[in-house]
C-alpha cells in the first residue's frame, strides 16, 4: 500500500462558531483511520503544512462578505512558496456566516484557482446558529474528504 494520505484542515474562528465546525470536520475526518488528519488555526499553518498535505479543508467565518483576515494571511504567506507545486490539490470549504456566506466562498475559490487546486465538494455554509444537524453535516464533509483521499478518489 502507498503512503498514508494527509488531510490538512486550516481554519479561523472569532466567535467560536467556525471553531465548532472545524472540530466537527476534524472528528468526521478522523473516522477514516487510513488518512492522517492535521488541524491547525490559520495563523499557525504554513508552507510546510500545505506542501505536506494531499487534501485541504478551509474554514472561515464570513467577515463583511469575505473570508477572515487570518485565512487571507495564510494564503498571503503560502501562495508564492507553493506556486506551481500543488496543482490539482483537492479542497473544500466550510463557512460560518451571519449573513450569506457566498462572498467568502467565491473569494476563496478565486485564490484556490490561482494555486491550481480542485474543489471536490460543495461549500458547507452554516448561516446563523449552528445546530446539531449542521455539526453532523460538517462531520460528514470531513469524513467524505478523508475517505476520498484514502480511496484515491481525488
Amino acid at each position: 500500500m502507498g503512503e498514508r494520505k494527509r488531510l490538512l484542515i486550516v481554519f479561523h474562528t472569532q466567535s467560536g462558531n467556525t471553531g465548532r465546525l472545524a472540530e466537527a470536520v476534524s472528528v468526521g475526518a478522523r473516522r477514516v483511520a487510513e488518512t492522517e488528519t492535521v488541524t491547525k488555526r490559520a495563523f499557525d499553518a504554513g508552507t510546510d503544512d500545505l506542501l505536506a498535505c494531499h487534501g485541504l479543508l478551509l474554514g472561515t467565518p464570513e467577515n463583511f462578505g469575505y473570508m477572515s483576515g487570518a485565512l487571507k494571511d495564510f494564503f498571503d504567506r503560502t501562495y508564492y512558496p507553493c506556486e506551481g507545486k500543488l496543482t490539482g490539490l483537492p479542497y473544500a470549504v466550510f463557512v460560518s456566516a451571519g449573513n450569506d456566506g457566498t462572498g467568502a466562498v467565491r473569494e476563496i475559490g478565486r485564490i484556490a484557482s490561482g494555486y491550481g487546486w480542485k474543489a471536490v465538494a460543495e461549500a458547507l455554509i452554516v448561516r446563523r446558529e449552528i445546530t446539531a444537524a449542521e455539526l453532523e453535516r460538517a462531520a460528514e464533509l470531513g469524513e467524505a474528504m478523508a475517505a476520498g483521499l484514502a480511496m484515491g478518489v481525488f
